[in-house]
């Protein structure tokens, strides 16, 4: 029998046609050419589409800045976007969210802002303004700033932190007319080890009659204490922005569960449970959880994972979840026959479609075997035996 029988099986009823089906990609500065200037960004585009990608996600914050002008940065760290932007010969600074939507529209393709660092501040060799802001920082219990996963974070738990991502945010919303806006696993706990910093500390004996954190930084009421704070955040943010432009699409794209939650203390299946009763009320659109393995055996389970557990928590939302599908990455690349059979195992789920990581998989690896995928008929959605 099939891993998904009974369990899946309402999943493959009704269907919209396929034609609608979300297929995007990442696009990315790192380990790539693709917007490294406005030439190739209109290529990419143009090829993009005739490949048969119809959504961008597009990346607008990273390492420290942003890629267009923000007073919310320059306000932060005394720059207005990310400082590469801004040509030594004194021409015209670059506006990477201007360029790339404007040919991103161009090519008739749907045109996400990507958030991708969320609340992290820098790489741990990085020394950048917003690392200079000791006292926006996350800190474990020796007083480190660099969390084990490399990075170092700013304090989901600042209201100055907030104000300053949400700022920013609001800023892309208001001033462009793009289709939505994506945070992905790093709009979490930065990690479980982290929260020992002098404000964190405070905060968690004001509301505990003075006691401070516990010292086992996996202790359940603590873990869940820090949990909790992130999804105020995270209400918050959507609420906000959903205010700013009640027709804009909210998308997330975090880390798989539960190992989102035991080491980044996100539980984003409870995000999408969320009740709303209103059309600007926190919601959380699209769920495109990061399912990168290597090999279909791996997504496979992957997969069929994330999918028991959002519908375990919100079975009505499976229609709002996308898989992320990795096709390059650390290790080897994918085969055409794991994204393929990748592909069609999404579909046969009834989930709103697949995102690739990322576009140089695409452009580079299999835009003709995708090509021609794409245009072929889809003639079942039965589900996988």
């Amino acid at each position: 029998m099939s891993r998904i029988t009974a369990v899946f099986a309402i999943l493959a009823l009704a269907l919209p046609v396929f034609a609608q089906e979300l297929r995007g990609t990442w696009l990315t500065t790192t380990g790539n050419d693709a917007i490294a200037d406005a030439r190739r960004t209109e290529e990419t585009m143009r090829r993009l589409k005739d490949i048969g990608i119809n959504t961008v996600y597009v990346e607008c914050w990273k390492n420290g800045y942003t890629q267009f002008p923000s007073e919310a940065l320059k306000r932060a760290v005394g720059k207005d976007r990310r400082p590469n932007l801004v040509p030594a010969d004194g021409s015209s600074p670059r506006d990477l969210v201007r360029e790339t939507l404007d040919a991103a529209k161009r090519h008739d393709l749907k045109y996400i802002a990507w958030f991708e660092y969320g609340f992290m501040a820098s790489f741990k060799n990085t020394q950048n303004e917003l690392r200079a802001k000791k006292q926006w920082l996350s800190l474990d219990a020796q007083g480190n700033e660099v969390a084990p996963n490399g990075f170092v974070w700013m304090n989901p738990l600042h209201p100055e932190v907030q104000r300053f991502l949400i700022g920013i945010v609001l800023e892309c919303v208001n001033a462009y007319d793009i289709d939505g806006i994506q945070l992905d696993d790093r709009i979490v706990w930065p990690y479980y080890t982290m929260g020992y910093d002098e404000f964190t500390v405070n905060a968690y004996r004001a509301e505990h009659n003075g006691k401070s954190p516990p010292a086992d930084p996996k202790d359940p009421d603590w873990m869940a204490w820090r949990s909790e704070k992130v999804r105020e955040f995270s209400r918050r943010l959507v609420t906000e922005v959903r205010h700013a432009k009640p027709e804009i699409e909210i998308s997330l794209s975090p880390a798989i569960y539960p190992w989102c939650y035991e080491n980044y203390l996100l539980d984003w299946p409870e995000w999408a449970a969320w009740k709303t009763d209103e059309a600007r009320s926190p919601r959380w659109d699209e769920f495109i959880p990061q399912c990168y393995r290597i090999g279909y055996d791996a997504f496979e389970k992957t997969w069929l994972d994330q999918i028991a557990h959002l519908r375990a928590r919100a079975p009505d939302r499976v229609q709002d979840l996308a898989a992320g599908i990795r096709i390059v990455g650390e290790g080897r690349d994918s085969t055409w026959d794991e994204l393929r059979k990748s592909i069609e195992l999404v579909r046969s789920t009834g989930a709103k479609g697949h995102v690739l990581w990322f576009s140089k998989g695409v452009l580079d690896v299999f835009p003709s075997e995708l090509k021609e995928f794409y245009a072929s008929p889809i003639t079942s959605v039965d589900a996988p035996r």
